[in-house]
């Protein structure tokens, strides 16, 4: 494992290739956008999503995909989840059998419903070895050298070992996990919870509200990965409780700042067209609803976010609706 090719420009692929420089020979990264691969390539700064960190010089950056994955045995893709079926099916052709593939990708595929592991698998068959990175990480203090954890999952146990011993350094950790779907469903569905967490601080509501709806959340993203077939014991770590907590409470929360918006009587597409980042809990709250429609699973949470976001309910009243719904059992939920 020499080269190493991360394809998303954006914050986070950014930031993975300033942390895992140090770890290839070569390191390439891959952004969409022309005009900002050559001011990235020349200033050594992604002024649009990573300003303030200096990209180090052993980083190659360009548009071209068949060049980024020339010669690659790791592949990282760090694309929004929109764009991952797409990307991967332009991929493709450049990719060569037996490659290790790991997605950095929080989402789930509109429409399908997919993880993105799944997205991945269904484009490219199983000629390669997946694995799934995630975590509680502000791209900007995973790039300025903070301490960082993370958990790398795959079925795979020696992809995950051989992976976990090359990413990590003084700054990154990496856990190894043998439950990609418990850590994909994580990773995606706390975005969903951030939003409301971001309404409640913009309500000013209080921390007891904020410890609930996290406690609350973290109850619906652990019934829907066991459901779909993930490990209840991942949602207590750093994929789930340890994302959840972070995106909740960290003012860099994309997602929670789609919720203080909300709750200061800012519109949606407004929110959206304000920023080139992507808020990916915005798409991913129907997605949730739907695939926990397939499995029989409730999401009192997600399904106030969506009527928020998607229906013209006012936050106000979503939050009085959780808090007025039908009394339960905390443990059996019933």
């Amino acid at each position: 494992m020499k080269n190493l090719a991360i394809i998303g420009g954006g914050g986070w692929g950014t930031a993975l290739a300033c942390v895992l420089s140090s770890r290839f020979e070569n390191v390439s990264l891959w952004v969409r956008e022309p005009d900002l691969a050559e001011r990235i390539q020349r200033t050594r700064v992604n002024d649009v999503f990573l300003d303030g960190v200096t990209l180090p010089p052993a980083v190659r950056v360009g548009n071209s995909l068949e060049a980024a994955l020339e010669g690659a045995d790791v592949l990282i893709s760090a694309m929004p989840s929109h764009a991952v079926r797409d990307l991967y099916t332009a991929m493709l052709p450049s990719l060569q059998p037996g490659m290790r593939v790991v997605t950095a990708t929080k989402g789930l595929e509109s429409g399908t419903m997919l993880r993105m592991s799944e997205v991945i698998r269904s484009v490219a068959g199983d000629a390669f070895r997946i694995a799934v990175l995630s975590g509680p990480t502000f791209a900007i203090e995973v790039a300025k050298g903070t301490p960082t954890a993370v958990v790398l999952a795959s079925t795979d146990q020696k992809l995950v070992e051989g992976l976990q011993a090359r990413f990590s350094g003084p700054t990154f950790r990496v856990y190894g996990s043998s439950d990609p779907i418990g850590v994909e469903v994580g990773g995606a569905l706390k975005n969903v919870i951030a939003i409301g967490a971001g309404i409640i601080d913009g309500l000013k509501l209080g921390h007891n509200a904020v410890a609930a709806l996290i406690t609350r959340g973290l109850a619906e993203l652990t019934r829907l990965a066991v459901a779909a077939g993930g490990q209840a014991d991942t949602l207590s770590g750093l994929a789930g409780l340890g994302d959840l907590i972070l995106t909740c409470t960290g003012d860099m929360s994309r997602n929670r700042q789609v919720g203080l918006k909300l709750a200061a009587g800012i519109k949606l597409g407004a929110i959206l067209g304000s920023t080139p980042m992507v808020a990916e809990g915005v798409t991913t709250t129907g997605v949730a609803l739907k695939l926990a429609a397939r499995y029989g699973v409730d999401l009192p949470i997600a399904a106030e976010m969506y009527a928020v976001l998607n229906e013209g309910r006012p936050p106000e009243e979503a939050i009085r609706r959780l808090m007025t719904r039908a009394l339960r059992n905390e443990a059996t939920g019933k």
